[in-house]
């Protein structure tokens, strides 16, 4: 059982409370508007805070001192920084969590040593999945790549690879991609390749390929 602080109490930071609280985590929740506490429901047993989230007597008053992690979720960057700031710098919490709208300043949080999550990525990243669905199958994102599991098509009559296979080290270094792995068409062998090993047509492939580099990339991919 941990104790638990969440400044901002609006839709995400009142479904986090609440889903906390089940847990049966001791949690309070900030918000400097006291009608944001109605998003909380009937159910929801833990405390609440009229004040500001990085203003050391409400954060005081909401357990401070014992709180094992803060999470900043209010709908201003700013104010979930300046948060998470206080809570690590003045009171050494030891897990703080800020919610970042403006992917731009990922890398700020991270020379910080802020632990983040950007909304507008994830809901991004779904988005993409879902476009990327008609090409291969979507897998995972790691910052500038996806990874992508399809069958590899080169039977593409206006492409130097206009044949029936092709080499790892070829299809990598003309392509921007890491061929991770590769299994054969026929279910015969799979393998993680080297660059010398030999791609069919039809096998299936999983690879890594940058955002910037898919568009050109699909015409590679059947299925």
């Amino acid at each position: 059982m941990s104790n638990v602080i969440i400044v901002g109490c609006g839709r995400v930071g009142s479904q986090l409370a609440n889903m906390l609280s089940d847990a049966g985590n001791n949690v309070c929740c900030i918000d400097r508007s006291v009608d944001a506490f109605a998003n909380l429901g009937r159910n929801f047993n833990g405390s609440t805070i009229q004040g500001i989230g990085f203003d050391e007597e409400a954060l005081l008053r909401a357990g401070i001192e014992e709180c094992d992690v803060l999470a900043a979720v209010t709908q201003l960057d700013n104010t979930n920084l300046m948060c998470a700031e206080v809570a690590n710098r003045l009171f050494d919490v030891p897990h703080v969590i800020a919610r970042l709208y403006n992917p731009g300043r990922e890398r700020a949080y991270m020379q910080l040593g802020i632990d983040y999550v950007c909304g507008t990525a994830l809901v991004a990243e779904e988005m993409f999945s879902k476009v990327m669905s008609g090409h291969g199958s979507h897998i995972a994102t790691f910052g500038e790549c996806e990874v992508l599991e399809f069958s590899l098509k080169l039977d593409n009559s206006d492409d130097a690879f206009a044949a029936s296979s092709v080499r790892v080290g070829e299809l990598e270094r003309d392509h921007n991609v890491r061929i991770i792995a590769f299994e054969r068409k026929d279910g015969s062998s799979s393998s993680i390749p080297t660059t010398d090993s030999v791609l069919h047509n039809g096998d299936t492939v999983l690879a890594a390929v940058r955002h910037d580099y898919i568009q050109q990339f699909t015409k590679y991919m059947q299925g």
